[in-house]
């Protein structure tokens, strides 16, 4: 069919031309050449199989058609806008809120940096934080009930749906109540860890992964005098002396005073890479783009900070 060659394109061009009844100002005001006004109006009628204009020296005299043309147009480009405008509410891209799944273990110090940050941006945005494991989050980007996630970078997702973007690499250490840190050589040994109790997070969680795979290395199976579903009642259970963990180092902070983080031998050092993980059909969305400006920020202080701290004598 012919009429498949009539696109919003030329009737934009067309409706520019009917605004300023000159060539060079809808080309100007399009910041496009006479040349491609010329050539949109032609293909216009072309396609119409009618007379749109009648030439008048260098000018365009609109036919009765043409004015049954730009009221409709003016119909079919409004009824696009809204269609885009809806589609995009509809999915979120308008939306004053922004819904944002994080680990536990972000609320320390990370999550509250990057948000005051990202309010300083964008004061009308609404922020809410979802806090679940790495495997209810990810779970939750797939279903669009958040928008984007703060965790740590999955092993196995679709990475053709979604767009990763790592802020920061954390180490694994083994967090001890304070009365036993002077028992234990450093860096630990946790094959000689046998004979202790430990604490773990429930499957699903990130750490517990880490816990997983440091114990297979260690050779034996941990004997886990508990379970929990949150990072805080981890490092409560420590404090309170009921067992030994693993976790990752932005802990340090809690229970200062009643738990001390150790490094691991070589064997068992791991590391647990924490990323912004969102939908890549979301990628313009005004809201993200200002959540991964302020990831890169965070990044790079904590890249500074980092460098500070090697350059201490």
């Amino acid at each position: 069919m012919p009429e498949q060659d009539i696109t919003l394109r030329k009737l934009e061009i067309f409706l520019g031309y009917m605004e300023t009844m000159n060539i060079s100002k809808a080309a100007e005001n399009m910041k496009i050449s006479p040349v491609s006004v010329h050539r949109a109006i032609h293909s216009l009628e072309d396609n119409l199989r009618c007379a749109l204009f009648t030439h008048n020296g260098r000018n365009l005299q609109p036919c009765p058609a043409a004015w049954v043309m730009q009221k409709h147009a003016k119909e079919v480009m409004d009824a696009m806008e809204r269609c885009v405008y809806m589609t995009r509410e509809a999915s979120g891209y308008h939306s004053p809120a922004l819904r944002l799944g994080l680990l536990y273990s972000l609320v320390l110090k990370t999550a509250p940096q990057i948000v005051q940050g990202l309010k300083n941006r964008r004061p009308e945005l609404s922020i809410e934080f979802i806090m679940n494991s790495n495997k209810v989050l990810l779970e939750a980007l797939n279903a669009g009930s958040i928008d984007a996630a703060l965790i740590s970078t999955p092993d196995e997702y679709n990475s053709h749906l979604f767009e990763t973007w790592t802020i920061f690499s954390d180490s694994i250490y083994l967090a001890v109540p304070v009365q036993d840190a002077d028992t234990l050589s450093v860096p630990v040994d946790l094959s000689l860890l046998q004979s202790k109790k430990f604490i773990a997070l429930s499957e699903g969680f990130a750490t517990w992964r880490g816990f997983q795979q440091a114990f297979r290395i260690a050779g034996f199976e941990p004997d886990i005098a508990l379970r929990v579903h949150d990072i805080f009642s981890l490092m409560s259970m420590v404090n309170a002396g009921v067992g030994y963990t693993l976790i990752p180092g932005r802990m340090r902070g809690l229970f200062r005073s009643g738990i001390r983080l150790l490094p691991l031998q070589e064997a068992f050092r791991m590391e647990q890479e924490i990323s912004l993980v969102f939908p890549r059909s979301q990628e313009n969305h005004p809201g993200l783009l200002s959540l991964l400006a302020e990831c890169r920020m965070y990044a790079r202080q904590l890249m500074l900070e980092n460098n500070d701290v090697e350059k201490a004598p």
